[in-house]
């Protein structure tokens, strides 16, 4: 390519107010997953900020409601959070009175891990939040049936 001389400039490849051409990533299904990924967790913590909720706390408080008295480790393994993050995150919960550890009866080296009262209270009204907000996407999605498909795909996926 030739600089102006003038201006030391190359010349442009297109005329001002041509469209940019996004092909080559937006065909891209992990590029078109992450954006889409990223648009849910904005949401998500725009919505849950007031709570001082982020997704992984909310998925740990919702795992503990459904299944109490589970150890530390089992909750950890299934969200694929490293042991130390866990215990850090599930600390933070406890310090916030939503969460309890209790020596586990079966294996005095581990937690059994229980929703407070509190936090029992407090999810039931975080659960509200984030029904609302899925039904928000379920609608954009265009209904119940294409959530199924999409969950199915994504499954396909993992």
């Amino acid at each position: 390519m030739t600089q102006d001389r003038a201006t030391g400039a190359l010349p442009s490849a297109h005329e001002p107010g041509d469209a940019l051409q996004t092909g080559g990533t937006t065909g891209i299904i992990g590029y078109r997953l992450r954006r889409a990924q990223l648009s849910v967790f904005q949401k998500f913590l725009s919505i849950f900020d007031s709570l001082k909720l982020r997704p992984a706390d909310y998925s740990v408080l919702v795992l503990i409601a459904d299944n109490p008295g589970r150890k530390q480790t089992e909750i950890a393994e299934v969200l694929d959070i490293k042991r130390a993050n866990f215990v850090t995150l599930v600390h933070g919960l406890e310090e916030r009175g939503l969460v309890e550890r209790i020596p586990s009866s079966a294996d005095k080296r581990a937690n059994a891990l229980h929703l407070t009262e509190e936090g029992e209270t407090f999810l039931a009204h975080a659960r509200q939040v984030h029904e609302a907000m899925e039904q928000e996407l379920i609608d954009r999605l265009g209904g119940e049936g294409e959530r199924a498909q999409l969950l199915a795909l994504l499954d396909r996926l993992t």
